[in-house]
Parts: structure tokens; sequence; C-alpha cells
């Protein structure tokens, strides 16, 4: 049966402005597309070409829209507001796309008066300046039909999902134009290409949405509706999703809900009261970033974000959304020392009002766009982050783990002969590995603030940090879990990640980094070609150890299986320099098991050792199975070996 508020919501949009009943589920917070009727939307009206303009701001005395258009004059353009919704509206003949303009306001409370950005802007000046700017979102001829039509079976817990993180402003940039950065149109074919050509499935891009400090990468942001216009235009930014999609490519979007900043044309204190976050500091204000958190009590903030949420699926077509830093909105003392927060209703530290939003949040996306996923940033031990809503879970597609992370480069920042002694930071995470649907990332996160980037985590001379790095990436491809590395990363940056540089793509004419990006890519390739690795990522059923108890030796071995049990690919890890020769590891079929990767062949800068292409099986019993493989492991290297049941 149709969904009845959906086609009221159609029907009100007829009339140009809001309706009743908009303004009835704006106020229980269920107006999932809030952002078609407030906001500025170009249109006519008896037959005068011009914009219309609404904005909540129900504890305003006065509203005026203010611009180029009237020299900024308060009072101009007065806005009128009808009933107890808080909304203000009004049209503007003659005002048309492109035109900059703010609401000033007028509190009723104290008199407070501000000029404030729309919060519901398609589009906004390039900063330092501040003004949002008119756009029609409709001039965009898409051409992705068919990925549209396909992409649910890519998007699937079963299906191989491999993310290539991507800062839009430091990527690539022109060293000889003043080392500006590429604009979203500049940016789509040379992007499209190298994702493509390196064999991901998906980008991610950090925040797009508009914000006024680069250094914040876009996770402090004040237009929730405008990619930033550092870039571009809408249009622009469309143009880049639509070429990433014809090259098979999902967008993923970094969107963030736990925050923003605090600066004036923004949402806070927005129409001189803390209509958008807490008034008590104790629960708005966010001590380790000093900004602001929004009140997910209040239904206004809710149809606000969960109406965000679907703008950027409905508008720009992207394909997913990767929530950030979902523990800080879970708990109320996070980063809070004892007498800095309020404990909620039943005395304790979850912020239930936080939890019922996330629920509700994935609900609807999932209602709305079944074939696109969410995924949570969520860096604590919070249960069932990624199962459904109606058996007590957030709801999420797929959770990072950011366990395996911390784990695994704290293991490879050890010098290889004390590795005997931490083997089980390796183990550790076969341990609760099925409990959520774990995506493994090496984001970001880990190559700045003086962390170093990730080939220099690694001990060692030069061939040997290069080795550990293969070793890692082959390591995160072939445990249970989808995958994200942060760009740079796969062809071995030396530089700590800087927003303000490219990234140093000259390093590609050396034989080790050209090597290691290889390396990756054939990584992908078998990743994306076996179902092994990808079918059962979230099922026990998929994993099993052979041996993860030679610490003294610092190897793992382990298989992953077919669904169906006739296939299994086994993977053998020496984190030790040491070649490993005639090490016998137990197999569960006779046969020949073909090496299809070795992360020490040459092609790849490595030192050679090997197999030949593959060992038969012979029948001595070993680890518990009645057939065996005598080896050669590389050193601080990774082999993989293909079986087949007869």
């Amino acid at each position: 049966m149709p969904d009845r508020r959906r086609i009221l919501i159609t029907l009100d949009k007829t009339i140009g402005f809001l309706g009743d009943m908009d303004r009835h589920l704006f106020a229980e917070g269920t107006h999932y597309r809030a952002y078609e009727k407030l906001g500025a939307h170009p249109r006519t009206v008896d037959g005068e070409v011009g914009t219309s303009f609404a904005v909540w701001a129900p504890n305003a005395e006065a509203v005026s829209v203010v611009g180029d258009f009237n020299g900024w004059q308060m009072g101009r353009h007065p806005m009128q507001t009808t009933g107890t919704s808080g909304i203000w509206e009004c049209f503007i003949p003659g005002v048309v796309q492109g035109a900059c303009y703010k609401y000033a306001i007028t509190s009723r409370l104290n008199h407070y008066s501000v000029e404030k950005a729309d919060p519901y802007a398609f589009a906004s000046e390039i900063r330092p300046r501040t003004a949002s700017r008119i756009w029609d979102m409709n001039t965009h001829l898409w051409g992705d039909d068919a990925w549209i039509k396909n992409r649910g079976p890519r998007q699937k817990l079963n299906s191989p999902i491999s993310i290539y993180e991507v800062h839009l402003g430091s990527w690539r940039r022109v060293p000889e134009d003043a080392n500006r950065w590429l604009t979203y149109r500049e940016m789509a074919p040379l992007l499209a290409a190298y994702v493509h050509e390196m064999g991901f499935t998906h980008v991610e891009f950090m925040p797009v949405a508009e914000h006024p400090f680069d250094g914040s990468w876009g996770y402090q942001t004040t237009g929730y509706f405008a990619p930033t216009s550092r870039f571009g235009t809408p249009d622009d930014f469309k143009f880049l999703v639509d070429t990433l999609h014809k090259h098979e490519i999902g967008v993923i979007l970094d969107w963030v809900p736990g925050h923003f900043p605090t600066d004036e044309h923004g949402l806070v204190f927005f129409d001189g009261t803390h209509l958008y976050e807490h008034a008590d500091p104790r629960k708005g204000r966010h001590p380790e970033w000093n900004t602001a958190i929004f009140n997910y009590s209040r239904p206004e903030v809710t149809s606000f974000l969960l109406s965000n949420a679907l703008f950027w699926l409905d508008q720009y077509h992207i394909d997913g959304l990767r929530v950030d830093a979902v523990a800080s909105m879970l708990y109320l003392d996070y980063s809070r020392k004892p007498g800095e927060w309020i404990p909620n209703d039943y005395g304790g530290h979850e912020n239930l009002d936080a939890v019922r939003f996330l629920r509700r949040f994935n609900e609807v996306v999932y209602q709305h766009y079944p074939d696109t996923v969410t995924i949570a940033e969520e860096s604590t031990s919070w249960p069932m982050v990624s199962r459904p809503t109606y058996i007590g879970g957030l709801g999420f597609g797929l959770k990072w783990d950011m366990g395996w992370m911390h784990d695994t480069l704290a293991y490879l920042e050890r010098d290889p002969i004390h590795r005997r002694f931490h083997h089980n930071e390796l183990t550790f995470r076969m341990l609760y590995a099925f409990t959520e649907n774990f995506l493994l990332p090496l984001s970001h996160d880990e190559v700045v603030y003086g962390k170093g980037s990730l080939i220099n985590k690694m001990t060692g001379d030069w061939w040997q940090k290069f080795a550990q790095l293969r070793l890692l990436f082959g390591y995160q491809f072939t445990q249970p879990g989808k995958k994200l590395l942060f760009m740079g990363g796969e062809f071995g940056q030396w530089k700590e990640w800087n927003h303000d540089a490219s990234l140093d793509w000259n390093l590609l004419h050396y034989p080790t980094h050209a090597g290691l990006s290889r390396w990756l890519r054939d990584l992908n390739t078998l990743y994306r070609a076996e179902p092994t690795l990808h079918s059962m990522d979230c099922q026990p059923e998929g994993f099993e150890w052979v041996d993860c108890n030679d610490n003294d030796q610092s190897i793992l071995t382990y298989l992953r299986k077919s669904a169906d049990g006739t296939m299994a690919l086994l993977i053998t890890c020496n984190f030790t320099p040491v070649i490993r020769r005639n090490y016998r590891v137990g197999v569960p079929w006779p046969g020949t098991w073909q090496e299809v990767l070795n992360s020490d062949a040459t092609l790849y800068a490595g030192s050679g050792q090997g197999n030949f292409g593959g060992v038969t099986a012979y029948p001595l019993p070993w680890h518990g199975r009645t057939q065996s493989l005598n080896l050669t492991l590389p050193p601080l290297g990774i082999a993989v070996f293909k079986g087949t049941r007869a």
C-alpha cells in the first residue's frame, strides 16, 4: 500500500510553498525530504520568475532575506510566518540561480541579530565568504542508469567491496598553477580511470559538504546540503559521481551528523536560541573538537538530518553513507571527565536519543534505498552495530573493525625478533570477527598527526619496509571483511598525508613503489575474481585456521573457503625476514595447489622466493588434515594457494 505521507508531500510540492502536511511532518520529525520545501527554490509564481525561500526559526521576531540582489539590506525582503511551526517564507521575483543570500534574523527573546547561511542551501560561496547561493538542482542530465539499476548486487555482504578513500583537495594538485587543486570536472576522468585500473570497487570521499576551514578536512560542516564550492558547482560534483558510475565504481560519502562547528554563519545559536544544539554544554558542546552537538531529541532536527541523508542519495545518486565518529554520538561521557556530562534517565552513559536517531537513520535509508549501504565508524564494543534494528541493533550495513587496524599496525611496528611474544595481536581478531559485518580500514586517520605514513610504520631497512607493506595489504585482503585503503598507501607514500599538498605521484617511477602499486592492483583483481575471498566475508563458515599457534616462527596459515565447500584458498603469512624452507602445512584435499599470488615475486620488487607456481599435496597428515604441502615461505611475505576438491 502506498505511503500516505509521501503522497501528501508530493501533492504539496505542486503548491510551491509549504502545506499543512509539510509543517506537520517536519514538526514530528518525519519529513524525510524537507529539503524539497525549506531553503531556496527557483520557481515561477503567477508568471513571475523568482525564488521561494523558507527557513525554520521559531524564536525569531523578524526574518528577512538579504543578498547581492538587494544590497544586503535587512528588511528589504521580509519573510512571513504562519501557525506554530516556526517556518518563515517568502517569494522574491527576479532572483535567479547564482544569487548570493543569507537570512537576517532578529530573535524575539534577546533581540540578538545575526545573518545566517541557509541550513538547506544547495550551494555556497567559496570560503572565506560564507553566503549561500541559489541553485537549480534539476539541470544535470544523468547518464548512470545502468549503474543504478544494477548496483544492488554489487553492495551486498557476499559481494567484493574494496574502497579507495579520497580527499578531494590533495589527491592531485597542479603545481605549475600555484599548486591549486583539481576541480570536480578535472578530477572526474583521472580518478575514474585510476580507480578502475587499480581494481577498487568503490571510492569513499571524505566529507564533501561545505565547510569553512580546510584543515577540518570537511568534518566540521556548515553547509549540509551543499557540496563544497572549492572544486566547482553542484552540477560539477554530479558530473564526478556520474563519471565514476559510468566506470562501474560506487561512490560512498563520509557523512557527519555527530557535530557541527560554531562559526557564526552556521547552525549554532541559529535564531538567538540553541535551536539545533543542546543549550547545556554538558550535552551540547563537544570538548575534543570544540564543536556543537545536535539535539537528537528535537523532531525538527531529526527531519533536518534524515532529509539530508536522503538528499545525497536522491540528488547525487550516492551509493552509501559512512557515518563518522559514531562512538561520540552513542556515549554521553565521550571525551568528558566525571562531572562534565549528564546521565540518561536510567543513570547510564548511553545517549538514548542518539541511539534512536541512528536506528531511524538506517531504517529510513534502507527503506528508500535498499540497494545502498551504510557504514559505521564505531570504535568501541557497542553491541550489534551492524545488526537489524528489529532485534535491537543499530541497523548499519557494515562497521569499521578498528581493533583489527590497531592490533595489526602495532604488531608490524615491532621488530620481527620480538613478534613471537605478541602473536595474539594477530590472532585475537578471530574471536570476534563475525560478531559484526566488518570492514577492515587503513584510513586517513592512520597517516596524520605525527603517526607517519603506512610504509614508515614498517620496521627494518628500505627493502623490508616495502616487503612488510605488501604483507600488510595481502593480510588485509585475505582476512574476512570488506576493505578500505586511504589514497597514497597503495604506492608507498613516504610523507605523512598533508591536506595542502598533492600525493607524491612521482614515486611510481621507482621500481619498489611501482611494484607495490602492481601488488595492490593484483590483490584487488584476485579479491574480486575469487568468491572464496568475498562471498563469506561475514560468515564464520568461510574461514578456518590451519595453524594460528606458530608464534615461535611468527607464521600464520589459514583457509578461505567457498560456500559449497568445493574450493579453498590457503594463505601463508611469514612475519619475519627469514626464508622458511620445507615448511609443512596441512590441507584438506589432495592434488596440486596453485600458487596464485606471492608478495615476494620479482614483479612486485620482491626477492623471488616462492614455490614455482604450485605444490602437489602429499598424503602425510599434518595440522589434523590427511594431506599436506611442503612449502617455501618468502621472507616478510604472503603467498596464496588455490585448491579444488576433486
